[in-house]
C-alpha cells in the first residue's frame, strides 16, 4: 500500500504540541460546521480529503465525531483500506485527482478540512472550489491562515509571510523540497479565500471566519449555502 503523505511533520520536536492544538481546533471547527450547516440524520454528507494516517489522535477527527456515520461518505486521493476497517459504518472512496467523480448536487453538505492549500496554484484552487459547489448544496471548508505566525505543515515561524518564491527558496535551502512546491502547499489568507469563493461559487452565499489561537486566527473557515 502507498505510504501516506506526511502532512503533519511527525518527526518534528514540536509535533506533539501541534497535535494537541489540532484536536482542539478541529473540535471548534466541527461545532461550527454543525451550527452553520445544521446537518440532520438524513443529510447526505461528504468529507472530502480524509487521510490514511491512523497514528495521530486528530487524524480524521470528523469521522471520529460526526454523529450519523451511516450517511457519511469520506473521499481521499490516498489509500483508504485501513479506514474502512476503523470506521465500518462510513462509506470510503479513493478518488483520482482532478474533477470529482460525483454527480451534480449529489450531497447536501460537503465538509473539506485543510485540502485547498494542497491542490496547486490559484487557478487549481478556483477549480477545486467549483467542483465542491457543483456536487453539494452547501459546503464548509477549512484552511490554515497564512497570516498566523506559525506555519503548521513545516512548524516554522514567519518565513511564510515572505513572497511565495522567497518562502519556497528558503524551504528548499533547509531540505523541505516537498513543501517548497506550489502543487503541495499554497497558503491562503482571508482575502485570497474570499476571492476564490466569489469566482468559484457565484450561486452561494459565503461567509468566512477565523478560528483563533491566543487571539489570532490560526485557521480560516468558509461556509456557503446555495441560494
Amino acid at each position: 500500500m502507498t505510504e501516506a503523505i506526511d502532512y503533519f511533520s511527525k518527526g518534528h520536536p514540536l509535533a506533539r504540541l501541534r497535535s494537541r492544538y489540532a484536536w482542539r481546533a478541529r473540535e471548534a471547527m466541527l461545532e461550527r460546521f454543525m451550527s452553520k450547516l445544521q446537518p440532520t440524520r438524513d443529510s447526505q454528507v461528504l468529507d472530502l480529503g480524509v487521510t490514511p494516517d491512523t497514528t495521530l489522535p486528530e487524524s480524521n477527527h470528523f469521522e471520529q465525531r460526526y454523529p450519523w456515520p451511516e450517511n457519511l461518505t469520506a473521499a481521499s486521493i490516498e489509500p483508504v483500506e485501513a479506514l474502512r476497517q476503523n470506521f465500518p459504518r462510513i462509506r470510503f472512496i479513493q478518488i483520482p485527482t482532478g474533477p470529482l467523480p460525483f454527480k451534480d448536487r449529489e450531497f447536501s453538505k460537503c465538509f473539506c478540512s485543510a485540502v485547498i492549500e494542497h491542490v496547486g496554484n490559484t487557478e487549481n484552487q478556483i477549480e477545486f472550489m467549483r467542483e465542491i459547489a457543483r456536487i453539494s448544496d452547501s459546503f464548509f471548508i477549512t484552511t490554515p491562515n497564512r497570516w498566523f505566525p506559525l506555519e503548521f505543515h513545516t512548524i516554522t515561524p514567519l518565513i511564510h509571510w515572505l513572497p511565495q518564491s522567497w518562502h519556497q527558496s528558503i524551504l528548499r535551502l533547509f531540505g523541505q523540497k516537498f513543501w517548497s512546491k506550489t502543487e503541495n502547499l499554497n497558503l491562503l489568507g482571508k482575502a485570497e479565500l474570499q476571492d476564490i469563493c466569489a469566482l468559484a461559487c457565484p450561486d452561494f452565499d459565503v461567509s468566512i471566519e477565523g478560528v483563533n489561537l491566543f487571539g489570532w486566527p490560526s485557521n480560516l473557515v468558509a461556509w456557503g449555502k446555495r441560494r
